[in-house]
């Protein structure tokens, strides 16, 4: 643990380099606290901070810039995300207000937001349709010999199948499949293969089946698809192009990157929110990068995850905060 003033001027070396991307000396410190202390003092403070870990020094006779320790610390003080700006909260309300339809459209569209209120790369992590029940089933006809089948699942996501059909099986039969797949499948995952009663009526078992057939099974499906918005952000975040190409490489994988929110999301949160800082996620390529993470539930059960991916010198209160209000609202929105 720190004492009061190399706290103090932990943060304000933090919070300076954040806003500038600029080695932070001690008179500027001095100056911009209330510390009542001299440059000299804060000098001394800032070696004792570089000695333990906290800070760093890039080149002699140059101000301090923080470690991944002194990130840490920084974060940990926090007691939780910071407010979003009225304009942001209102920019977030508008759009959840009018954010309908399929699942990954609106998934798409919430990283595009997520990474426009933060400047940095989102990650959306879609929910597994393998957990997923049903919530209705429309066989809707489309031509006398085409139909389409729509399963609206209750994690929010629209499986859509499309039907070959006798040329005289008629808007009533599709109406009574609806009605029968909805009344047996509802509340049953897909993946259970509910076996279908039958009706009495061959014709119309016989439709039943081949919707079910239809549908298949999400299992089979690509699973855990992450949506990433704003990747191109990414160029503007660091200055070696290397740095650059190794992320964008890493976002185009995934594998990685389910993986790594799920291993952030484990780790200790402050109100929900799990932060990784540099090297503490483990991938070399994303040493330079801290991730900001939060879960988002469907009545009152996580199944996703919602993020943003920028440099360690990330605003981490104004990320978390877009994180949180972003998460709440998905959940919220996909739970209606």
């Amino acid at each position: 643990m720190l004492d009061d003033r190399k706290a103090a001027v932990l943060r304000a070396v933090v919070r300076e380099y954040i806003e500038t991307a600029q080695p932070v000396g001690s008179a500027h410190v001095a100056r911009t606290t209330d510390l009542g202390v001299s440059p000299a003092t804060v000098r001394n403070e800032m070696a004792a901070l570089e000695r333990e870990g906290y800070l760093a020094q890039p080149h002699t006779s140059a101000g301090r810039v923080p470690t991944d320790l002194g990130y840490r610390f920084f974060v940990d003080q926090l007691t939780g995300p910071g407010a979003l700006p009225a304009v942001q909260r209102q920019q977030v309300r508008d759009f959840f207000a009018k954010a309908h339809g399929e699942l990954e459209q609106m998934l798409h569209d919430t990283s595009s937001l997520l990474s426009g209120l933060t400047s940095y790369a989102a990650l959306v992590l879609a929910p597994p349709s393998e957990r997923a029940t049903v919530r209705s089933v429309q066989v809707v006809g489309l031509t006398d010999r085409a139909a389409m089948v729509v399963v609206v699942l209750s994690n929010g996501t629209i499986e859509k199948a499309m039907l070959e059909l006798d040329a005289d099986t008629g808007d009533e039969r599709l109406a009574a499949a609806s009605t029968h797949l909805s009344a047996h499948l509802g509340g049953t995952s897909l993946t259970d293969r509910t076996h279908m009663p039958a009706t009495g009526d061959q014709r119309l078992d016989a439709l039943v089946d081949t919707v079910v057939s239809a549908i298949g099974d999400p299992a089979d499906r690509e699973q855990n698809h992450v949506f990433v918005g704003g990747a191109s952000r990414m160029a503007a975040a660091f200055d070696a192009v290397d740095t650059v190409r190794q992320v964008l490489a890493i976002l185009e994988q995934q594998y990685v990157v389910v993986s790594l929110l799920r291993e952030v999301i484990d780790h200790d949160t402050v109100q929900g929110i799990a932060v990784s800082i540099g090297t503490e996620h483990g991938l070399q390529s994303l040493a330079e990068c801290s991730i900001v993470v939060a879960p988002y539930e469907i009545e009152g059960e996580p199944v996703g995850t919602v993020g943003v991916l920028g440099p360690t010198r990330m605003n981490y209160p104004q990320a978390m905060a877009a994180v949180a209000v972003v998460s709440e609202r998905l959940g919220r929105t996909l739970s209606a």
